[in-house]
């Protein structure tokens, strides 16, 4: 088979963006659970023990995004969210924190990984954002997208997939 032809559609990449996402959930010994069914924007939820002296049994959801061609600008990845998506995480009114995870994947897939005797390497980042203090789209358009800047400061790693259990996320949701 010559190049990567036949690889790399949406629903490729898609996959690729949702197993970077277990891999990592993994590495930080996180419980992971796939929504069968993309009904309200939700596609693993992830919890975890807790930490002692904290919130027994934590859990926090997450939407996953996997793009070849990310618009960068400066400290800010642009992501165009379909309005929907967008609802699905902006705003306070949700019973656990929600999370929009981008991965950013190579063009080419077969350069998505790399695997040695002693490693793995994926390529090449997810990073993460909040959503909860923006507001929904009010009378949202059966289609259309919206732009939200991610940070780059906000790289997705084992630490900072611990940091997002923090209470500071849950207190910005109405129902907590």
């Amino acid at each position: 088979m010559s190049g990567s032809e036949g690889f790399g559609e949406n629903g490729h990449r898609g996959s690729f963006g949702e197993q970077f996402i277990r891999m990592l959930a993994t590495a930080a010994n996180l419980d992971l659970s796939q929504r069968e069914r993309d009904r309200v924007g939700v596609d693993w939820q992830l919890g975890f023990a807790g930490r002692s002296g904290t919130r027994r049994y934590p859990a926090i959801e997450a939407q996953v995004k996997c793009t070849s061609s990310p618009d960068i600008h400066g400290e800010h990845i642009r992501y165009q969210l379909k309005v929907k998506n967008y609802n699905w995480l902006a705003g306070r009114d949700y019973v656990m924190p929600r999370f929009l995870f981008v991965v950013l994947a190579p063009a080419d897939p077969l350069t998505w990984s790399h695997a040695t005797q002693d490693r793995l390497l994926l390529r090449h980042a997810a990073y993460w954002m909040c959503l909860h203090e923006l507001d929904p789209v009010k009378n949202p358009p059966k289609s259309g997208t919206r732009t939200v800047n991610v940070p780059r400061a906000n790289l997705l790693t084992v630490d900072a997939l611990h940091d997002l259990f923090a209470e500071d996320y849950r207190d910005l949701l109405v129902v907590s």
